[in-house]
Order: structure tokens, then C-alpha cells, then sequence
């Protein structure tokens, strides 16, 4: 007989089924979009095309890019296999110029894109998302040095902040942090190399960017996050999701469940790491 408030296999030393165990927890720092309570019905494979063609770009690094020997590579591209994966579908994946990824989706060239494409009402009155599998946050950057753990408006008040004007970080800085001295560079590399030579106290900017930056040999280990994300769409957008021709629910649906199953089984924790080895989040 079993202790109460003990789990079988406290006691057994058999774990059940993964199935029955749930989603593994992920590790520190590698984001979460998907509501791990909700049981997404699994879809009928019968119904769905035995190949996806995916549509991206070559020219999206570390998303979807080429490498030195033409492989095409990339977060995207990954997580597009995955996903086929889960759905036992093959994929295919076809590179064509950004500004024709929608005309092509239109003319049926290819089912989803997966590609990094904004869903603004615009692109929306062409195509249908899936729900957004990464997200886009604004971060602060320091010097490695500094004592900023945080980044609140009472602790960046007193400090020169470098972003780029114009931008929606701007924008965000002067709503929410009118207090900080903001000082405006006409572009991303002017404002970190003010913030590594020591000329501003902190950086803001899209974590994305940043966290490359940071990974690469152009910021000579000078710097590192202060506080945590700022996740508001109204300035920083919805996110990264697939597009897909307006009306393919089926493949949509598709599409949302294989997402959260690459999230629970870790596979997406692996590919965040892999592709991002200094995270955003």
C-alpha cells in the first residue's frame, strides 16, 4: 500500500508513462508561450497534407540564413522540422526573396511561412498566424561592471540610457522612463559602441539584437543584461508566428498543436539554447 500524499513512484522507483508526467519544467530563461494546462485535441493526419512546404528567406541570421557551405540553417528552420515531426509530415523548405513570401503563399507556391513576417493588420487582411511560438522583448544592457540589477523607472532615472532614435524603444523610454537621460544615436551599432566605450551608462534596445551582440566578439565581453523583459506589443509587436493562406484552419490547427508538443517534450528548450546561447528572456 501506497503513503498517502506520495506518488507511486516515490515509492516504486517507476516512473509512469511521459504522457501521464506532463511537460518536463524548462530551464531557466528559455521562454514560454504556450498554456500547458490546455490539451490541444491531436489532429487527424488523413487530414492533413503528407508534405508541408514551408517558405522563408536565406538572409534572416540565426532564424534563417545560409551557412558558409550553402547549408540552409536557422532557429526557424529547426523548430519548421520539429514540428513536422511531431506531425509525422515531411517538410520542405524554399528560400524566395522577403517581399514575395505573401504573392507566393497566395499562389499556393507553399502552405505556411515561417520566416520572421510581422502579423500587422495589414498582412493579417492576407494571411492567418499561428500562435506565436518566440517573442520580441525590449532589454537593458550595462556594462559588465554595473550594479544595476534591475531596471525600474526609479533606478534607470539617474542614468544616461543610449537607443536609437526614432525607433519604438524610444518611443517606450520616453512614455515609461522620462526621468532616465535619454540620449538618441542614428543607428544600433552607434548606440552600443557608446554604451561599450563607456559614454552612456545602459543600452535599450530589441533583446534579440542585443543578445547577439553580446554573444559575439564585437562587444569584446563588455556588457550584460539589466533586469528583466519588456514584453508590451503595442511597442514591440506580437511576436514570431507561421502564416498560413487565410481560411487553412486544419492546418493551423495543426500547426498549434505541434508547437506546444516541441515545447513539452523540451525539443524548443534545446532549440532556444542551441540558437541563443545568451537568451532574451
Amino acid at each position: 500500500m501506497l503513503a498517502a500524499g506520495l506518488p507511486a513512484y516515490a515509492q516504486t522507483g517507476v516512473l509512469p508513462p511521459a504522457e501521464a508526467r506532463g511537460p518536463a519544467p524548462a530551464p531557466a530563461g528559455v521562454p514560454n508561450f504556450w498554456n500547458v494546462e490546455r490539451r490541444l485535441e491531436r489532429p487527424d493526419a488523413s487530414q492533413l497534407p503528407a508534405t508541408i512546404r514551408f517558405l522563408t528567406t536565406d538572409d534572416f541570421p540565426p532564424f534563417n540564413f545560409l551557412a558558409a557551405d550553402g547549408a540552409l540553417m536557422g532557429f526557424n528552420l529547426d523548430l519548421a522540422r520539429a514540428v513536422c515531426a511531431e506531425l509525422g509530415a515531411t517538410c520542405t523548405l524554399q528560400t524566395v526573396p522577403f517581399a514575395d513570401l505573401l504573392t507566393d503563399l497566395d499562389e499556393n507556391k507553399g502552405d505556411a511561412i515561417i520566416a520572421g513576417l510581422a502579423a500587422t493588420p495589414a498582412v493579417r487582411q492576407r494571411a492567418d498566424f499561428s500562435e506565436r511560438y518566440l517573442g520580441t522583448p525590449a532589454r537593458f544592457v550595462g556594462r559588465t561592471g554595473t550594479a544595476l540589477r534591475a531596471a525600474t523607472p526609479e533606478q534607470v532615472a539617474n542614468k544616461s540610457v543610449a537607443v536609437v532614435a526614432g525607433t519604438a524603444h524610444e518611443a517606450y523610454l520616453r512614455a515609461f522612463f522620462p526621468e532616465a537621460g535619454i540620449r538618441p544615436y542614428p543607428d544600433a551599432a552607434a548606440a552600443r559602441e557608446a554604451l561599450r566605450t563607456g559614454e552612456v551608462d545602459l543600452l535599450f534596445g530589441d533583446g534579440i539584437g542585443l543578445a547577439l551582440w553580446l554573444n559575439g566578439a564585437a562587444s569584446q565581453s563588455c556588457c550584460r543584461f539589466v533586469g528583466g523583459p519588456f514584453t508590451e506589443s503595442r511597442y514591440f509587436g506580437d511576436g514570431l508566428a507561421i502564416a498560413l493562406k487565410p481560411g487553412n484552419d486544419q492546418l493551423r490547427r495543426a500547426l498549434d498543436y505541434a508547437l506546444q508538443r516541441v515545447w513539452e517534450k523540451g525539443v524548443y528548450a534545446d532549440l532556444y539554447l542551441r540558437w541563443f546561447p545568451i537568451g532574451f528572456y
